[in-house]
């Protein structure tokens, strides 16, 4: 059940009213205007519009949605791949104008060599869990061409947890990881599958990275919690 896609699909069709409403571990329940996926360049976060930016040469944008980033790439003269592993997504962001679309999760797919590859709208969230992080690195390690970089956003969720009375945070012990969280759709009275979604605060990210093979540097923070990250190779293909 692609609730998302056909979200999508219900907005390119004419229903700018189209909500979907996003269920999370947490406990709350938040309405998402689908008009969301959809922005151009001047609506998009600051550190969105940084990641587009800075992307150079032949470009993967993973988790493409209805396909805004790649479109704007486009509109600069660049070429840019979008990868989705939902099909009414992917079908969307071809009647949208994207060039190359591919419907496929981001593990199986092995084609070509990318100067960039982008994760945004909280990319580390494609990894799951953060145990399966240093995985999604290493497979998006062999995608790099030499010289390429990986832009990537996420955000640091400990500002959801309560402070003790020492300053310090409290987190419960049967989570493996604060940043862990499990999200479901619903869309029009239907509701899809949960999903595990990663938010990995940057110091994680960067030890991922590492067992990857690559090295981190965070490019810009946000007003909450949120930053930018490029992720290059730590040594050549030569040198392994």
């Amino acid at each position: 059940m692609d609730l998302f896609g056909k979200a999508l699909t219900d907005y390119l069709e004419g229903d700018h009213r189209a909500t979907l409403t996003s269920h999370s571990s947490f406990g709350e329940a938040e309405p998402v205007p689908v008009s969301h996926f959809f922005r151009g360049f001047r609506d998009m976060p600051e550190l969105e519009r940084l990641a587009l930016e800075a992307a150079k040469g032949k470009v993967l944008d993973i988790g493409c949605g209805a396909g805004s980033h790649c479109l704007w790439l486009q509109e600069q003269g660049m070429k840019c791949t979008g990868i989705d592993a939902s099909q009414g997504a992917v079908a969307v962001a071809r009647t949208r104008g994207v060039k190359m679309v591919h419907y496929t999760e981001i593990l199986n797919f092995k084609v070509g060599k990318y100067d960039t590859l982008l994760l945004l709208m909280n990319g580390t969230g494609l990894a799951g869990t953060l145990s399966g992080l240093p995985g999604l690195l290493k497979h998006l390690r062999l995608l790099m061409a030499p010289g390429g970089q990986i832009l990537v956003d996420s955000s640091d969720l400990i500002y959801m947890y309560e402070e003790d009375a020492d300053g310090g945070v409290w987190i419960p012990g049967d989570l493996e990881y604060y940043g862990n969280v499990e999200y479901r759709w619903e869309y029009r009275g239907e509701a899809g599958k949960p999903f595990p979604w990663l938010f990995a605060d940057a110091a994680s990210l960067a030890k991922a990275a590492a067992a990857a093979g690559l090295q981190t540097e965070v490019l810009a923070e946000g007003p909450h919690y949120d930053y930018l990250a490029r992720l290059t190779a730590l040594y050549t293909e030569t040198t392994q």
